[in-house]
């Protein structure tokens, strides 16, 4: 075989070793800056409150760094703390393998300024504390960079999410009027039999 036959079946082998172990965190620059605000806070309910994100190409890295860049997805990702207990929230180095983010937020083409995104947390986001990352990925679809707006996810930014409860004021109205007529009519009830019982015996 000669060298640029080698090399060619060295490339391949390399493009399919690295789809079959996958890409991991740990081997990923965090050339991404990220940013989540909210002006309520760090407290959120799914179906209602808006979370504004922002992300850009950390200027300390050289020119260029990003030419590879086609896309970015940013994702909603569970924190530490919701995470224990809960082996389908598990954080694995190896992307194919990692459970931390499973809620997509938004996708878009990748631009090193000047992006923003402002999501309205989803109707179905479980409880729980979680913070955003952004995955970058050239044009085979591979993740080649990141960024999220914690250093650590167990201590930075995280926010509270509380989900919806499936009921609103009104029903919990009708519940009490309901409830306040049944007891009422069970002693009305009562009170009708207890004087058809006196009658009865007066007779």
């Amino acid at each position: 075989m000669d060298f640029r036959g080698f090399v060619i079946s060295f490339l391949v082998f390399s493009y399919f070793a690295a789809g079959c172990y996958g890409v991991t965190l740990s081997s990923l620059q965090m050339t991404l800056k990220v940013t989540a605000f909210s002006p309520l806070g760090h407290d959120l309910k799914a179906g209602e409150d808006d979370l504004t994100l922002k992300w850009e190409l950390d200027s300390k890295f050289p020119s260029g760094i990003d030419s590879s860049y086609k896309t970015v997805k940013l994702k909603l990702c569970y924190g530490r703390e919701s995470q224990e207990g809960r082996p389908w929230r598990k954080t694995v180095d190896d992307l194919k393998k990692d459970k931390t983010c499973q809620h997509t937020i938004v996708q878009r083409p990748y631009s090193p300024t000047n992006n923003s995104f402002v999501w309205t947390v989803e109707r179905d986001i479980a409880l729980g504390k979680y913070f955003v990352r952004a995955y970058v990925y050239n044009d085979q679809q591979i993740v080649v960079a990141y960024g999220q707006n914690t250093g650590d996810a167990a201590l930075l930014d995280l926010y509270h999410i509380i989900p919806i409860t499936g009921r609103h004021a009104s029903i919990d109205v009708a519940s009490i009027c309901f409830s306040v007529f049944s007891v009422v009519s069970l002693v009305g009830f009562f009170y009708m039999e207890s004087r058809k019982t006196r009658t009865v015996l007066q007779k």
